[in-house]
């Protein structure tokens, strides 16, 4: 009885989060968090007047200047103990978001052996291992866009997605979600919460702001080459097709008439209480309209599978697969060698993006499915005021 109690309570969630800490802490060197501390220490040392750069890796921090203050803390910290926290809280946070959206689809609690072992599963999945191996935030964002989305309202919520999009713009495509079900007051609360990161910055970094907000916000280049096989959204492989960039009207012409169309399917799952559902095809629209959306943004492909696991096993086990596998990967990339992709290499090396369009379809054929058995259920002689009860 006592085990049972263990392996049912927090404690296995708790034994892998202080492994993946002690693992982090051991193994350091994590690229993208060295960013985040050297972004923090330009900002301590008196804001910058435009995008940090890391003098060690050469990368520069392109994220808003309300999201360099955001990394302040761990520039306090030494190398080693920021990457021990910082893992433990992405672990932290995925066994979270396990949790929350198990018990948001099957009305379950999860077992805390079950939540330890979905958590370590999943970093077979490349968008996972990816985060932590690069030591990025996007676990953490999707965490918090879960965590206010899934719950019942309250008088806050929109609040912390607006400020989460304020570290990074990708979750402004849940406050269009919000938007398109109706649920207009707590899209206005996160847009006020995004404004606010953005006026914040501006009064901290006037100069940064600025050139964040014009020159480098338009640049799809400026975080890395788009046709990189990793780039899987509707702007990479377009580019990778073209051999070459493809124009603004052309690239929106594509990607915007996709990302509606994946929310309208979303919005139809929302209004039949079918939030995780919703909430995992709205990551997938911003994914695939998104210009850059590297394989480590896709984090989501485990809510998604979550979600599917409930509903079609068969297609969250192809899902999970597509993720494991990461097709894209075994094609000749980098240095332009996407160019050169045959048109086999182009649909295995667009693997992500093809199964989240893949998914929408499956998502719209089921909510047509599911309408149309509940207008054959309803009995003959029903008054049209009474409505189909969902």
């Amino acid at each position: 009885m006592r085990w049972s109690r263990l392996l049912n309570g927090p404690a296995p969630v708790a034994v892998l989060v202080a492994v993946a800490a002690v693992a982090g802490g051991l193994h350091g060197g994590f690229t993208d968090l060295h960013v985040y501390q050297q972004t923090g220490r330009a900002v301590l040392d008196g804001m910058p007047s435009t995008p940090p750069r890391d003098p060690v890796t050469a990368l520069t921090f392109t994220y808003p200047p309300f999201a360099g203050l955001v990394m302040v803390p761990l520039a306090l910290l030494p190398a080693w103990v920021a990457a021990a926290v910082w893992t433990g809280a992405s672990t932290a946070a995925l066994a979270a978001v396990v949790v929350l959206v198990r018990r948001t689809t099957t009305r379950r609690s999860t077992p805390g052996w079950l939540a330890a072992a979905v958590c370590a599963g999943a970093l077979a999945m490349e968008p996972v291992w990816q985060n932590v191996a690069f030591g990025q935030v996007n676990v953490l964002v999707m965490a918090v866009v879960l965590l206010d989305l899934l719950r019942p309202d309250r008088r806050w919520s929109g609040v912390p997605l607006g400020l989460v999009a304020g570290v990074k713009l990708t979750p402004l495509v849940f406050v269009v979600l919000l938007v398109v079900v109706g649920r207009r007051e707590t899209a206005r609360r996160a847009l006020l919460a995004f404004g606010a990161t953005v006026a914040v910055g501006f009064l901290a970094a006037p100069g940064w702001a600025t050139s964040y907000w014009t020159d480098g916000l338009v640049d799809a280049g400026r975080i890395g080459p788009p046709a990189l096989a990793h780039n899987q959204s509707v702007y990479g492989a377009l580019t990778r097709l073209l051999d070459g960039r493809p124009s603004t009207v052309l690239w929106l012409a594509v990607a915007v008439p996709l990302g509606a169309a994946i929310l309208l399917v979303a919005r139809g799952w929302w209004h039949r209480g079918d939030r995780p559902l919703a909430t995992g095809l709205a990551a997938l629209a911003g994914l695939v309209a998104s210009p850059i959306s590297w394989s480590h943004h896709w984090v989501w492909a485990v809510p998604v599978a979550l979600v599917l696991w409930e509903r079609a096993r068969w297609a969250a086990v192809a899902w999970a697969a597509v993720f494991v596998g990461r097709p894209m990967l075994w094609l000749p990339w980098g240095q332009g060698r996407e160019y050169s992709w045959t048109p086999l290499e182009h649909v295995l090396g667009n693997a992500y993006l093809l199964a989240a369009l893949a998914v929408p379809v499956w998502a719209a054929v089921s909510l047509t499915s599911r309408a149309g058995l509940a207008e054959r259920a309803e009995p003959v002689g029903r008054s049209p005021q009474q409505g189909v009860g969902y």
